[in-house]
C-alpha cells in the first residue's frame, strides 16, 4: 500500500481520488445497449447476455421449478445464517416506520403527511465471482416492510446459464417470485423500459460495477428513480495507537477483495500503527483465495499518517467514505466531528463485515464521495411522502387574504382568483343567512 505522511491540504484532492473510470468513457456503451433494449426488447437481452456473459439464454425468467429446487442446493448452516440475518435486518428496518403527521397549522386549516410505498421496484443483484445473496436481504426486506406491490429481481447468469442457488433461495425467502437471468447494462435497461418478459419498474435498487452504476444513472433520463450512485466498494479506517493492526488489516482486505476497482484507506495518528498494518496486510493478503483481486485494489489504496485527530476528521469528511471504521480511544470526538460517511463501525470488535451481512443495518451505501449528500438504503427509500390538506370555510376566510396578497405580489392573478371567488361565495352565503335571521 502507498504510504503518505502528513500530506498538505493542497494535495488532498489528488490523494483521495478513486480509481474509477470516467463515466464519459463508458457512456457510449451504455447508450447503445439502452437503445437496442428499448427497440428489440427480449431479443436484445439475449444478444447482450451472449456477448457479455458468454451464455445463451432463451427465457430469462426463472421457472417455478428452478425456484423450487434452490433450497435443496443451499446448506442448512447457510440457510440458518440467512434467516438470522434476515431477522436482524427486519428488526432494524421495522423500527424505521413512522406514524402519520397531522396538525392544524392555523384555525380551519388541516395538513397531514402520509407515506405510501412505491408500487414497482426492481432489484439488481451482482453475480459473477462473488454472488451477493446478502444484497437480496438488504434490498428485498425493506421493500416488503414498506409494502411495495411488485418487486422483481435481475442477476447475471453463470457460465451454465443458472443463477447462484443462494440468490434464488434468499429471494424466494423474501417473497420474490419474479426472478430474471439478466445482468449488467442490459438488465438495467430492461427494467427501465420493460420487455415482453421483464416488467418496467419505477425505481431500481442495487450495487454493481462501473457499467451498472453508469446504466442506473442513464436510466434516470427516462423517468426512473434509483437508490443512489453505488459503484465499487470502499472503506476508510481512522485509527490511533489503541487499534489492533491485525484487525485493521483484515478490514482493509475485506473490502479490497470485492474487486480490483475497490479502494481502502487507513488514516492514523500513529506512525507505529501504520507500519504494523502495512506489514500485516502483506501477511494476510498472501493467504486469501482472491489474492489477485485484492492485490490490485491494495495497489490503489493508501496508508496516511496525520498529525492530529482534527486533521484526521477533516480528511475523512473530504473523502466521504462508503464505509468508515473508527478505532480510537477518542471515538466520541470522531462521531461528533465526522459528517460524511455511508455507514460507521465503532471499536475494535465491530468489523465492517457485520454490516455487510447480519447486524441489521443496510449495506447498500453511497460510494465515490456521494456520502457527502446521499444516505444509504433505508425504509424511506421505498416510500413516497404525500402531503394532504383540507380547509374549512372559516379556515379559508382566515387564510385567504394572505394568499391573495402573496399571489398578487407575484403577478399571478389566476392564483388570486381561485381564492377570491371562493371568499366571495362564502361571504354571499353568510350575508344570505344573516338576512334570513
Amino acid at each position: 500500500m502507498n504510504k503518505i505522511f502528513a500530506p498538505s491540504k493542497e494535495i488532498w484532492s489528488d490523494l483521495l481520488q478513486r480509481p474509477i473510470q470516467d463515466f464519459e468513457a463508458i457512456e457510449e456503451t451504455v447508450r447503445g445497449v439502452f437503445l437496442q433494449v428499448r427497440r428489440d426488447g427480449d431479443a436484445a437481452l439475449q444478444r447482450f447476455t451472449r456477448e457479455f456473459d458468454k451464455v445463451d439464454i432463451q427465457d430469462c425468467r426463472l421457472s417455478e421449478s428452478e425456484i423450487a429446487e434452490a433450497p435443496a442446493l443451499v446448506s442448512p448452516s447457510l440457510k440458518k445464517a440467512i434467516q438470522q440475518a434476515k431477522d436482524n435486518i427486519e428488526k432494524f428496518h421495522k423500527a424505521q416506520q413512522t406514524e402519520r403527521i397531522a396538525l392544524e397549522t392555523s384555525p380551519g386549516v388541516y395538513c397531514w403527511q402520509e407515506k405510501k410505498p412505491i408500487e414497482k421496484i426492481g432489484l439488481y443483484i451482482p453475480g459473477g465471482s462473488a454472488p451477493l445473496f446478502s444484497s437480496v436481504l438488504m434490498l428485498a426486506v425493506p421493500a416488503a416492510i414498506a409494502g411495495c406491490e411488485e418487486v422483481i429481481l435481475c442477476s447475471p447468469p453463470d457460465a451454465s446459464g443458472r443463477l447462484h442457488p443462494a440468490i434464488v433461495y434468499t429471494a424466494s425467502l423474501c417473497g420474490i417470485n419474479q426472478i430474471y437471468k439478466a445482468g449488467g447494462i442490459q438488465a438495467i435497461a430492461a427494467m427501465t423500459f420493460g420487455t415482453k418478459t421483464v416488467p418496467k419498474v419505477y425505481k431500481i435498487f442495487g450495487p454493481g460495477n462501473q457499467f451498472v452504476t453508469a446504466a442506473k444513472q442513464w436510466a434516470t433520463r427516462y423517468g426512473l428513480a434509483i437508490d443512489m450512485p453505488a459503484g465499487p466498494s470502499e472503506l476508510l479506517v481512522v485509527a490511533d495507537e489503541t487499534a489492533d493492526p491485525v484487525f485493521v488489516a483484515s478490514d482493509l482486505l475485506s473490502q479490497a477483495e470485492h474487486g480490483a476497482d475497490s479502494q481502502v484507506l487507513l488514516v492514523t495518528t500513529s506512525e507505529a500503527l501504520l507500519e504494523r498494518v502495512s506489514l500485516e496486510v502483506e501477511v494476510q493478503l498472501d493467504k486469501l483465495p482472491r489474492k489477485d483481486i485484492a492485490g490490485k485494489a491494495i495497489a490503489n489504496s493508501r496508508l496516511i499518517w496525520v498529525k492530529d485527530q482534527q486533521t484526521a476528521a477533516d480528511l475523512v469528511n473530504a473523502y466521504g467514505p462508503e464505509h468508515l471504521i473508527v478505532c480510537s480511544q477518542r471515538e466520541e470526538f470522531y462521531l461528533e466531528n465526522i459528517r460524511n460517511a455511508g455507514s460507521v463501525f465503532i471499536g475494535n470488535y465491530t468489523p465492517e463485515s457485520a454490516g455487510d451481512y447480519a447486524s441489521g443495518t443496510n449495506h447498500t451505501l453511497p460510494t465515490n464521495g456521494y456520502a457527502r449528500q446521499f444516505s444509504g438504503v433505508n425504509l424511506d427509500s421505498y416510500l413516497k411522502s404525500i402531503t394532504y390538506q383540507k380547509i374549512s370555510e372559516s379556515g379559508l376566510m382566515n387564510l385567504g387574504p394572505v394568499i391573495e396578497i402573496m399571489a398578487e405580489a407575484e403577478g399571478l392573478q389566476a392564483h388570486k382568483n381561485a381564492v377570491s371567488l371562493r371568499l366571495e361565495k362564502i361571504r354571499a352565503t353568510l350575508k344570505q343567512e344573516l338576512g334570513k335571521s
